[in-house]
């Protein structure tokens, strides 16, 4: 007994130090953008209004004071709200965004590419090849086709 009321003291300070609020006020009112890519830095502290990400856990928009986190990307695109009110739009195959104290954002992707640098014909034909492969009996063959096919399906949805 004197452990479960020993772990029930403990959570409960756990808890009340890891709980999240909402973002304070006082804060600043910037939202400063680092999207970084192994080869080159796309944005480097960069003053920016808002931006949208494709998260694992779904599509959400970022301003500043968000409550810090760490999300995984899905392939999709990252939107990019510029201070002077231009928009940017990167395809993104994966990566991390980090929101930290002080309305500061890090995005880290393997590879950025502006949506009109496809073209929709080649994305077809290897969507098609892709879904052929993914009933392989190869293991590995299947898995990276699988793979394929997320990137190539959410490619197809923004391709211009």
């Amino acid at each position: 007994m004197f452990r479960l009321n020993t772990l029930r003291t403990a959570s409960r300070q756990v808890q009340t130090v890891a709980r999240r609020g909402y973002a304070d006020v006082a804060a600043s009112d910037v939202l400063k953008l680092s999207l970084a890519l192994p080869h080159q830095t796309l944005f480097e502290s960069s003053i920016v209004t808002q931006v949208n990400v494709p998260g694992a856990n779904g599509e959400f928009g970022i301003l500043a004071n968000h409550v810090p986190i760490v999300e995984q990307l899905k392939p999709g695109v990252v939107q990019i709200t510029e201070s002077n009110g231009n928009v940017k739009e990167f395809f993104v195959s994966g990566g991390f965004a980090t929101v930290q104290p002080g309305s500061t954002l890090s995005i880290t992707a393997i590879e950025a590419f502006e949506p009109t640098s496809f073209s929709v014909e080649s994305i077809k034909t290897q969507l098609a090849e892709a879904q052929k492969n993914v009933n392989s009996s190869d293991e590995a063959v299947a898995a990276e086709a699988a793979i394929q096919v997320e990137v190539l399906e959410a490619l197809q949805a923004i391709a211009k």
